[in-house]
């Protein structure tokens, strides 16, 4: 049996919450290890202090009995607790799946990073966007690692790339520019969501990305969900304007990120993107 460890790396957990994403692992046959407060809450915003959620993540990920570490939500506050966290102990402990999305893009990073891990771009069982579909998709990147193929609905550059998947949630991407963990993007494939961002805004992010250098040499982008960000046409033709001039194929709708239904999109591994589809060569776990 797995044993999976819950932690809340970003904001609060509300207790009915958490009391749905440990009934809903615990239904999966896995032995699920909590150390997420419920109600717990610093700031009004933060699950609980910087250095007490650093404290329950390295808890979490250091234990010898925990195969995954899963976010029960994202919100915001992941960054802050990067700085606390004791790298080299933490690779010390072996390889572990790491599972979360949305303000937890700046883990994915930091683990790509400082662990070499690949890491899972998922739905979160305590998120405001989990449903049972979501869930299968998790379960089956937990239980039953290996390719898969991710379909998409526009190809708005043709063409086909290979590379390494890496990104997440833009917001995060562009205010990590500078940080240690940020890297760059080049010979990899991103992939690319947000929600509730208003078309100038995420204008604004991939500005940022593209005029510091993040984008230089990538092999392609593939662009997920954009919940509640405006007219999807408006959207379209800003991911058009902003990403088409450099020259890479740019494949659109696939069906993560902050929605229903989010696939689970494994990142640091090898993936080949095609006119209608990203085929992901490895799993994850």
């Amino acid at each position: 049996m797995k044993t999976v460890a819950l932690v809340a790396p970003a904001g609060p957990v509300a207790p009915e919450r958490l009391e749905r994403a440990l009934s809903v692992l615990g239904s999966w046959g896995l032995r699920v290890r909590n150390l997420v407060k419920p109600g717990s809450r610093h700031a009004s915003y933060l699950a609980d202090t910087d250095a007490a959620r650093a404290e329950l993540f390295t808890e979490a990920w250091l234990d010898p009995e925990v195969d995954a570490v899963l976010a029960a939500r994202g919100g915001y506050g992941t960054q802050r607790m990067l700085d606390l966290l004791d790298w080299p102990a933490l690779r010390g402990a072996g390889a572990k799946v790491f599972a979360g999305s949305s303000d937890v893009t700046a883990l994915h990073a930091a683990i790509h990073q400082h662990l070499g891990l690949p890491t899972l771009f998922s739905p979160m069982p305590a998120g405001d966007y989990w449903d049972d579909a979501g869930g299968a998709g998790l379960r089956r990147a937990l239980f039953e690692p290996g390719p898969v193929t991710l379909p998409g609905t526009e190809a708005l550059v043709p063409g086909a790339a290979r590379g390494r998947l890496t990104g997440g949630n833009l917001s995060l991407l562009a205010s990590s520019v500078g940080t240690p963990e940020q890297g760059g993007a080049r010979d990899a494939l991103v992939v690319l969501e947000d929600v509730t961002e208003p078309v100038y805004r995420l204008d604004r992010m991939l500005t940022q990305l593209l005029r510091a250098g993040w984008f230089d040499g990538v092999a392609g982008i593939v662009l997920g969900t954009w919940t509640q960000c405006g007219d999807p046409g408006q959207v379209r033709a800003l991911m058009l304007d902003r990403l088409a001039p450099l020259g890479v194929p740019v494949l659109a709708g696939v069906p993560f990120g902050h929605v229903e239904g989010s696939l689970t999109v494994p990142l640091g591994v090898e993936a080949v993107l095609e006119t209608d589809a990203l085929r992901v060569v490895t799993g994850a776990a």
